[in-house]
């Protein structure tokens, strides 16, 4: 099928459908694991109601929704640091989500590229990461 021929209506349609198949949370959330489609680092976890899952496939760009707000957020709106979408998968249960992004800059607000930038060693926290911005320049 030629993907050109496509109207915003068809588009949004299988958008649809595809959110259907979601099984969202009680509270109408899921989880959505931010995976960098360059080098494959697990870059974040966030959650998705319906609404912001619509947003980011009719984007291209993440947003989530944030339970301590109880408000929809563009992932770099303040940073500048965007998530550009490049695949969405779905997992076998229909509860949670992969999305595979280009990163820009980095995921974490303190400033690494992952927020999974600390490894648990015997009882200790070891930061394996690197900074790369300081987010008080960045969050003035």
């Amino acid at each position: 099928m030629d993907n050109s021929l496509l109207t915003t209506d068809t588009i949004y349609m299988k958008e649809v459908k595809a959110i259907d198949k979601i099984k969202f949370d009680d509270d109408g959330l899921v989880p959505a694991i931010i995976q960098d489609v360059l080098n494959g680092q697990v870059l974040m976890i966030a959650y998705m109601n319906r609404k912001s899952l619509y947003k980011t496939l009719h984007t291209g760009k993440t947003h989530f929704f944030s339970r301590k707000r109880k408000n929809i957020w563009l992932k770099g709106e303040t940073s500048g640091h965007f998530q550009i979408v490049r695949e969405v998968f779905i997992d076998c249960d229909s509860d949670a989500l992969l999305i595979k992004v280009e990163q820009k800059v980095a995921a974490c607000h303190t400033g690494f590229y992952s927020c999974f930038y600390r490894k648990i060693e015997e009882d200790r926290l070891k930061e394996v990461g690197q900074k790369v911005f300081d987010p008080e320049k960045v969050y003035k």
